[in-house]
């Protein structure tokens, strides 16, 4: 069924999910050319089934319920079928019932509900998916109850209802269970579904990573291309599972030594994951032999797809949905491969050169194969494994999203590091990130930063600073370059969480020391005075220093400086030693190695002491209580004791609290706010989390085979600045994971009408084409209003007699503004006169005003009540492709705007987060009393962030909101003008139920 076969079909409600065990179904709506799918569904189904849905024996459809069940007129009566390969598994219909119980048309908002699923398709997540989006169907069509009779002995469909989150009551009637569900959601209806989405899509990316049977599709005979190479790493790692090769010439049994055959179908037993490596134009044949042979993956190498031009985004596409349509999950195209070291999996489906990478504890994920061997390649050169590698190339279906979900509980993986040119749904990013940074570090390093001319990769409208800023505040460690990508990495994966920015530096270099102590001032940390052992020093004085620093109150991480010896040189491997030994005496702070020349030193260091454990999911332990984190996202300071000044040398802070029981679980929560700029009252202080304690190998567990990653080494650094990167970037990191504490909340308004501005911004856009719409002042100024959002009245003034009038409506004394966009906010410009108090005062304004600028046709003069005085403002909103929905604030005028001193947040803002960002600017002193001035109305500042949040996070329909000027005065605010920009919701919103990225 299409749009042009029929207007009425609702294309917006197809999607594709993914199923509670990993595969995938597409869900849309039930049309008349469904007839015989549905009939031979019906036969499909267990004779038990047909009685629990129609409380009778029911062995056939009659000819009247095959039109009834397959004829809706997408409003009244919707029905939604989960279909995979083009066949149902499953059927959700719902009637709209009045308060009689018999069907009835708007305004009754009520429904009566009923599933069927094929037995075979059961338990597998199909209803729970199927009430999501027949639930959003709902809502969009105003029924806001679902009604339904189960019967006692339907246990699963029961849990179905009662397991969604949704406010229901229960009753027993005629011997049914009647539910009722208000399908509004609530937030433990919201952290149901994404509970299921977490499982459901860690779960396909697991099926990826750990098959228990592979195919290699495209292997030549020659031993030659790109499928011999992937089929020789998979047999040379040693993969545990069963290994096929696929060559439809095949005239042997083995190729390369693995068993082949001609298809797909030849092979005898099941297939998880096929690898295909044939040219693009017979990858479709590849995709169907696959799909029919039931297997659960895909591998896509072959490129020729979205990189390559329309031709080829558009046979992407077609990919996408023919993969889809089998059930199954793809990696790629124009993909590098997949690797997971897991001892029992061994699996190397990648075109990585060898040798392999070793088992580690660190996540790597990238969307260039180029990127990919260089990060690969400097892991393997520096002593540190992997738990797995993907290189998605095109990233067509499973993206970054699919990887966070499945390493937030993965115990393989430590630290997770990304290689991204694109965040595809970046409302969906920034909050697996902020869930996952919460307990194990995200570090991302962007491409695509500065998009050139045609390229694949949308850009943003925030400056880089910007974006860079807003993924911190998730709880992301965001790096410049791959090599920074590595630095830090190393450090995280082999060392602990620091408490604080104090940083003790020793070595055998004067020099060294203090090129270490600049960079750590220019980072934000606070050093030590370095500590010279001077050129002399012996791997012994070496020990001594490290252990008296690490068991030191004063410092919170250690910088070792090392340069060759002069003369009789000491052994790499005694210094490594002594070091390594040092550390293990006193484990709790982080080490960073820098050296010079000393390239045996650095591979000494990289050797791990024991094998590879997993960590338990801690929190970074609290610094002293006068232990500022500097130079990072940090939550204000508690009244107290002077916090000092970011960047300078300070004197130490007391020690922190005696560290806690390991292993203390980390809650997840939104990011704290970031440091208030100096002048500014800072906004109520986090407390601190249970500390981190150091990390220990374990060596008990008889499965770990020794590894060159693990928590023996010792980061080392050819360089200062780099090592402190690494180091800086960790205190950032540790501060925000203490600041989840006490995160804020987003507060309820009891006088937010959603509903209204939901049917409001309906009836806006039902006419409306597909492109973005600017409301009108009267539109703008209602839908402001439903979320609390008062803007001041203009009324026009096409002369001066008009002005007059509209003076004496609004009272003197008031403001004569121009409104034509050329000077709109422009004051500078002279298009605004205020404080006129007379009419004789206004004519005169009114006639300077035409004499100076123009027409008034062309100007579009407003008469305006005059407010009370106070400090100008600007609030904005907007979806940036690259950060999705930001909270913007900033002072009015040139300067701010000149300088770019705005701040931004990610919404939904919590209230710490709306404290935070008034703050944050540079000229924040000007709102709270700078010489001498009256500090302004900042708690109602914080209000009308918070409200401007809400409206923008509860409509995706809201895609920008510019309030300017918002005079803050010393008691209360005003609004005096506001655009409003909407457009239709895309596709893909996290806000809606669970779907894939649509092609």
């Amino acid at each position: 069924m299409t749009i042009e076969s029929d207007p009425s079909y609702p294309a917006h409600w197809e999607a594709d999910v993914v199923l509670r065990d990993g595969g995938t179904a597409r869900i849309r709506p039930i049309t008349t050319e469904d007839a015989g799918r549905l009939v031979s569904f019906y036969e499909q189904v267990s004779d038990e089934s047909k009685y629990y849905r129609f409380f009778a024996p029911y062995p056939r459809l009659s000819d009247r319920d095959v039109h009834r069940f397959t004829h809706h007129d997408h409003v009244d009566r919707v029905g939604l079928a989960a279909t995979i390969g083009g066949e149902f598994i499953a059927t959700v219909r719902f009637d709209r019932i009045g308060p009689d119980g018999r069907p009835a048309s708007a305004p009754a908002d009520e429904a009566e509900v009923a599933f069927l699923v094929q037995d075979a398709h059961q338990g597998r997540g199909v209803a729970s998916a199927l009430l999501e989006h027949i639930g959003a169907v709902a809502r969009e069509r105003g029924i806001h109850r679902f009604a339904a009779e189960v019967l006692p002995a339907n246990g699963k469909m029961i849990k179905v209802f009662t397991d969604a989150g949704y406010q229901q009551k229960r009753s027993f009637e005629d011997g049914a269970v009647r539910l009722t569900l208000d399908l509004e959601p609530t937030a433990e209806s919201l952290a149901v579904q994404r509970a299921r989405e977490q499982r459901a899509e860690a779960r396909s990316v697991q099926r990826l990573l750990a098959p228990g049977s592979v195919a290699v599709i495209g292997v030549s005979r020659s031993g030659g291309g790109v499928g011999a190479a992937a089929l020789r790493n998979l047999r040379d790692t040693g993969f545990h599972g069963h290994l096929y090769a696929v060559n439809e010439a095949a005239s042997a049994d083995l190729l390369d030594g693995v068993r082949a055959y001609r298809t797909v179908a030849d092979i005898g037993g099941p297939v998880d994951l096929a690898v295909v490596a044939v040219p693009a134009h017979r990858v479709p044949d590849a995709v169907r032999a696959c799909g029919e042979h039931g297997v659960q993956g895909l591998v896509v190498l072959s490129a020729g797809y979205g990189e390559s031009g329309p031709a080829g985004l558009q046979r992407q596409r077609e990919l996408v949905r023919q993969v889809r349509s089998y059930g199954m999950r793809l990696i790629g195209p124009n993909a590098f491969g997949v690797i997971n070291t897991a001892p029992d999996v061994e699996l190397n489906a990648s075109l990585a050169p060898t040798p392999a990478s070793a088992r580690g504890r660190i996540g790597l994920f990238t969307q260039s194969g180029a990127i990919g061997i260089a990060l690969l390649s400097g892991l393997l050169r520096r002593g540190e494994g992997l738990s797995s590698f993907v290189s998605a190339g095109n990233r067509a279906d499973v993206s970054g999203n699919d990887i966070l979900q499945y390493w937030y509980d993965d115990e393989s993986t430590d630290v997770a590091l990304m290689y991204l040119e694109t965040l595809g749904n970046p409302r969906k990013f920034t909050r697996l990130a902020r869930r996952t940074a919460a307990v194990k570090p995200v570090v991302v390093a962007r491409g695509g930063r500065h998009t050139p001319a045609g390229h694949v990769v949308p850009g943003t409208r925030l400056p880089e600073s910007t974006v860079s800023e807003l993924l911190r505040q998730a709880g992301v460690i965001r790096v410049d370059t791959v090599t920074e990508l590595v630095d830090v990495g190393l450090l995280l994966a082999g060392q602990p969480l620091p408490a604080g920015p104090r940083v003790a530096i020793l070595g055998n270099s004067e020099s060294l020391g203090v090129l270490t102590y600049d960079a750590c001032l220019t980072r934000g940390l606070r050093p030590l005075p370095p500590l010279d052992l001077t050129t002399a020093a012996t791997p012994e004085d070496f020990r001594t220093a490290l252990t008296d620093a690490l068991a030191s109150p004063d410092c919170d991480a250690v910088v070792v400086t090392a340069i060759p010896w002069v003369g009789e040189n000491a052994p790499a491997d005694d210094l490594a030693g002594a070091l390594r030994d040092a550390v293990a005496r006193h484990p709790g702070k982080p080490v960073a190695v820098v050296h010079v020349e000393l390239g045996a030193l650095a591979e000494a260091l990289s050797t791990a002491a024991g094998t590879v454990a997993p960590r338990p999911p801690t929190t970074p332990p609290a610094p002293g209580p006068t232990t500022p984190t500097a130079g990072a996202p940090a939550a204000p300071p508690a009244p107290g004791p002077t916090t000092p000044t970011a960047g300078a040398p300070a004197a130490p802070a007391a020690p922190g609290p005696t560290t806690p029981t390991a292993g203390a679980p980390a809650t997840p929560a939104a990011p704290g706010p970031t440091t208030p700029t100096a002048g500014a009252p800072a906004a109520p202080a986090a407390s601190a989390s249970a500390p981190r304690p150091a990390d220990a190998a374990s060596a008990a567990d008889p499965a770990a085979r020794p590894s060159t990653a693990g928590e023996g080494r010792i980061p080392a650094y050819p360089a200062a600045e780099r090592a402190v990167r690494a180091v800086a970037e960790a205190v950032r990191y540790a501060q925000w994971r203490r600041s989840l504490a006490d995160a804020g909340q987003v507060p309820e308004y009891e006088d937010i009408d959603e509903a209204g501005a939901a049917a409001q911004l309906a009836a806006l856009l039902a006419g409306a084409a597909d492109s973005a719409i600017t409301l009108d002042e009267a539109d703008a100024r209602a839908l402001l209003a439903r979320y609390g959002i008062r803007v001041l009245p203009t009324l026009p003034a096409p002369d001066a007699d008009a002005a007059v009038r509209a003076a004496r409506t609004l009272g003197y004394p008031v403001a004569l503004k121009t409104t034509a966009p050329h000077l709109r906010h422009r004051a500078d410009l002279g298009g605004v006169r205020l404080g006129l108090t007379t009419e004789a005062e206004l004519r005169r304004a009114y006639h300077e005003l035409t004499e100076a600028l123009g027409k008034p046709a062309e100007l579009l003069p407003v008469v305006q009540a005059m407010v009370p005085r106070g400090v100008d403002t600007v609030v904005r909103s907007v979806i940036d492709p690259a950060a999705g929905a930001v909270l913007s604030f900033g002072l009015a005028g040139v300067p701010s705007e000149l300088l770019g001193d705005t701040a931004h947040r990610l919404v939904p803002a919590t209230d710490r987060d709306a404290a935070a960002l008034i703050r944050s600017i540079r000229a924040a002193p000007l709102l709270f009393g700078w010489r001498g001035s009256d500090p302004v109305d900042t708690p109602a500042l914080e209000e009308l962030l918070l409200r401007l949040s809400r409206l923008v996070h509860d409509h995706p329909e809201v895609i920008g909101v510019s309030l300017e000027p918002v005079v803050v005065a010393t008691e209360g605010l005003s609004v005096l003008s506001a655009t409003v920009r909407v457009a239709r919701p895309p596709a893909r919103t996290d806000l809606g139920p669970r779907t894939l990225p649509s092609y």
